[in-house]
């Protein structure tokens, strides 16, 4: 291997009841990846489920954490410390609210933006200084609570568009592995569709 693994954390919810909701978008993208990639094995490690494999040489280690949403950052914490990855190789995927469903947006730092499972990981990192890769899932219609709106299903015109979302967002984190942070936001932050 070439150099230091790359850790690819994305957010959800454990349990089968959540496996398609909104609020999973990340651990779909894991899942996405970890196919792509070709990982073998998988473990319960810092209370995610971690699987890794080989990107061209670079180790990339794909973890989903097991907490639930709003206690995220104990894995992230966790998994940072135990594989001594360096912030700069971290990149933390979640569904966001504030983007429109069908867009991607890399970002090198920033505040949670109301994600409850972001907010989580900034305070227990003490830092809001590492990558992350968020995934638009839209506003919730009319007046409903976004709580309700992350914790549905994607709806049926959603999932037309979900394969080639997550083909373009794990494409975007392979770019972040293999030619860094920058040429990742270049290339692939904006929406897929016209």
């Amino acid at each position: 291997m070439n150099q230091e693994p790359y850790l690819i954390i994305g957010l959800g919810n454990p349990g089968r009841e959540y496996k398609d909701t909104r609020h999973n978008f990340g651990f779909m993208l894991i899942d996405h990846l970890a196919e792509r990639i070709g990982a073998r094995g998988m473990k319960v490690q810092s209370k995610a489920i971690v699987t890794s494999g080989l990107f061209k040489e670079t180790k990339l280690i794909l973890a989903k954490p097991q907490t639930y949403m709003n206690l995220s950052g104990h894995s992230v914490q966790g998994l940072l410390h135990f594989y001594k990855i360096p912030h700069s190789h971290l990149i933390v995927a979640h569904d966001d609210l504030d983007l429109p469903y069908g867009t991607i947006r890399i970002r090198p730092t920033g505040g949670p933006g109301g994600q409850r499972g972001m907010a989580n990981t900034i305070e227990l990192l003490g830092t809001k200084d590492f990558p992350r890769l968020r995934l638009g899932i839209g506003r919730p219609p009319g007046r409903m609570d976004p709580k309700d709106y992350v914790l549905q299903n994607f709806s049926k015109d959603e999932l037309k568009l979900l394969p080639e979302l997550l083909t373009r967002a794990s494409d975007a984190a392979i770019e972040f592995v293999e030619n860094g942070l920058n040429a990742a936001m270049n290339k692939y932050n904006g929406e897929i569709r016209e």
